[in-house]
């Protein structure tokens, strides 16, 4: 067993070595940020890109490089993100023990979800040879969630697999009183004065917040502490908010707390509100585009159209997939940018949708989502376009300049029974 266990660490250790310097040519180039190449040359080293050229007049000497990746007719895309998402937090919904994204009580910022992302993840292994590289682990429930944090879909352990702990905190605006009806709640009075009441409490909960983060609060208060950033520095507050209603006070609250970096998840009706959108330069976490129109009266591909006409009105936004199954269902995050793409988006403007706009978004831009000289070499490579279901092949994954398996157990499930059927009908 010692033996084993010797070999592997030297494995690695010489697995480390011989891909700190990374040739890839020949292939496609989508860098999300600049000029596509159709024939590239990509050097990578110690994780870092250092240089990007073109293959057809640049040339290069073997000995150099420790891999060289030749990926003609392939296409290079730098990982997909996918925000606001369980992944990495559940494995079988349906089976409450393997589900860690929620905690009891209304008011959790200090819940984090970073300590409970599981790298060892059988979802997150299949997801990851989508080109899903990316996650923003997300708590769920109650008013305040908790903090999510933006973690990679491959490491030894969660402190490994961590690129930004604590990114935000998540708020769960109530429903307007007319949601609650369609749920039962026949009295709209009753429901008014109950949503009121919750935007109260909220409201409340922020208030000592902001003394507690101007110096204020006398007692260590874990909850206040972890909104202190989201007054004095970096963190995002982000508000879960469909309905056209919900959207307006969201946005007066911002005004009203003076929120450095606010983001709306889900923004169904916020081509209602784009330009005071555009104007209070708040971000939109899209709704899945897969799903039917919240209203009765919505045309039926409006869930579809959507992207394209937040892009019109100059809203900034990017595409997430929470909803039913979305741990699973992460895998589909490139295919919402297809359908974004054929109901009017650009090819460009679909893949940044879920690259370089979900780290502007999360702050994390200046070190992901595209592929740039002196950025993270988190990059995969597909046999096609990757926003294509008939055409997303992934053949190569590097995750901050380090090769990847991009193996799954649904793929060796299904060469398995190939072989036993194939030997059965032989």
């Amino acid at each position: 067993m010692l033996r084993k266990l010797i070999f592997f660490l030297v494995l690695g250790w010489f697995g480390t070595a011989f891909s700190q310097r990374i040739l890839i040519v020949n292939g496609y180039l989508h860098p999300a940020e600049g000029q596509e190449i159709t024939s590239s040359l990509l050097e990578i080293e110690n994780g870092r890109i250092k240089a990007i050229k073109n293959a057809l007049s640049n040339s290069y000497n073997a000995k150099e490089w420790d891999t060289i990746i030749d990926a003609s007719d392939h296409h290079i895309y730098p990982g997909f993100v996918a925000g606001n998402s369980t992944l990495g937090l559940t494995e079988i919904d349906a089976v409450r023990a393997t589900n860690d994204f929620r905690e009891v009580g209304e008011f959790n910022p200090h819940v984090r979800s970073q300590i409970a992302f599981n790298v060892e993840s059988k979802v997150v292994e299949t997801v990851k040879t989508n080109g899903v590289l990316l996650v923003q682990a997300t708590p769920r429930g109650g008013f305040i969630s908790g903090s999510s944090s933006i973690m990679t879909t491959g490491g030894w352990n969660w402190e490994d697999a961590t690129v930004l702990s604590d990114d935000g905190v998540h708020i769960n605006w109530p429903n307007p009183p007319y949601e609650n009806m369609k749920k039962g709640e026949d009295d709209l009075n009753k429901g008014e004065k109950r949503y009121l009441d919750e935007v109260r409490e909220i409201q409340q909960f922020f208030k000592a917040a902001r003394a507690y983060a101007t110096g204020k609060g006398t007692e260590h208060d874990l909850r206040l502490e972890a909104m202190k950033d989201c007054f004095t520095g970096t963190k995002r507050t982000y508000f879960h908010a469909n309905d056209i209603r919900q959207l307006s006070d969201v946005l007066e609250f911002c005004t009203d707390f003076s929120l450095k970096f606010p983001v709306i998840i889900g923004g169904n009706d916020a081509y209602m509100l784009g330009q005071r959108l555009v104007d209070a330069r708040i971000p939109i976490m899209l709704n899945r585009l897969h799903r039917l129109p919240e209203r009765d009266e919505d045309p039926i591909d409006l869930p579809f159209c959507l992207p394209a006409i937040l892009s019109k009105m100059g809203v900034t936004f990017c595409l997430q997939n929470a909803g039913g199954m979305e741990a699973m269902n992460a895998r589909n995050l490139p295919f919402l940018a297809g359908t974004a793409q054929a109901y009017g988006l650009t090819e460009l403007e679909a893949l940044r949708a879920i690259t370089i706009t979900p780290c502007e978004i999360m702050g994390i831009d200046k070190s992901f989502g595209s592929i740039e000289v002196g950025k993270s070499a988190t990059l995969f490579i597909s046999k096609g376009p990757a926003l294509d279901i008939k055409t997303n092949q992934v053949t190569t994954v590097l995750l901050n300049g380090k090769l990847e398996s991009i193996q799954n157990f649904q793929e060796e499930l299904y060469l398995k029974y190939q072989k036993k059927y194939k030997a059965a009908n032989n």
